[in-house]
């Protein structure tokens, strides 16, 4: 298995260091775990592999390019894209964005008995299995219905926390992982908004090294979601106190390999 971050930062925006894209993952070349803005920089011919579409939450930041997608490949493949996330999700979805109001209804495009978007709903704990490569729902905690993902390979396995703020139940289930090589894990504001970052149910450095202190196994941890024109700050707050961890930034077109 091979992931690829097309997008790790909280907001959108360029300058001569550095291009920022909203969340997304590129799985070998036929799944997207979230789809933000950084799906836009693949290729044609990339989008038209895109199978399916694991979906973190209902956040413009995490879906932004699936209407998008739809729209470029329609006619282009034979297949309909599968998107797939929490029942709660798939709704919002439906009533939202795929309304005709929003975007048109793909899920009845050509006609409801050969849709060009299929939903399939995701289940806390339950495995999908995709050609060997196994994607679990994990637990998390934010302001809408939220799941993270572990993607296993077999020899490895990358959990994706998606956003959250503290939560016991997915250290309890990373902690399950005999397998476990890396965690990415957001960090949304600097600790000069620990209030802003509790009522949006993300973290902070120091609400992360809180997190981090429940990690019971050996991982290489990276931090994403970082909140534009302070990754800097936030970086250095959390360096100062994880340094056990070794936490890096995510990095834009940053691959791994499982």
């Amino acid at each position: 298995m091979r992931v690829k971050i097309l997008g790790c930062s909280g907001g959108i925006g360029s300058s001569p260091q550095e291009v920022l894209r909203t969340t997304s993952m590129l799985l070998d070349d036929d799944i997207l775990i979230d789809a933000g803005t950084g799906v836009g920089d693949l290729s044609i011919e990339q989008l038209i592999a895109i199978n399916h579409i694991f979906v973190t939450h209902s956040h413009l930041d995490h879906i932004t390019s699936i209407p998008f997608l739809l729209d470029t490949v329609m006619g282009l493949r034979p297949h309909p894209v599968t998107v797939h996330a929490m029942a709660e999700t798939l709704q919002i979805l439906k009533d939202h964005i795929f309304n005709w109001k929003i975007w048109p209804d793909f899920n009845a495009i050509p006609d409801k008995n050969q849709p060009f978007l299929l939903y399939e709903e995701v289940k806390l704990g339950k495995t999908v299995d995709i050609g060997g490569r196994k994607i679990t729902a994990l637990p998390a905690n934010h302001v809408v219905p939220a799941v993270g993902y572990r993607l296993d390979s077999g020899k490895h396995s990358l959990v994706f926390t998606g956003d959250t703020t503290t939560c016991d139940a997915l250290w309890q289930q990373v902690n399950a992982i005999e397998n476990l090589k890396y965690l990415i894990i957001e960090t949304a504001f600097g600790n000069d908004d620990i209030e802003l970052a509790k009522v949006s149910k993300h973290l902070c450095p120091s609400l992360l090294m809180d997190e981090l202190s429940k990690l019971k196994r050996p991982a290489q941890v990276y931090i994403t979601h970082l909140k534009p024109g302070e990754g800097g700050i936030i970086m250095r707050e959390i360096e100062q106190s994880a340094m056990q961890f070794r936490p890096q930034a995510l990095q834009n077109l940053q691959v791994f390999e499982l």
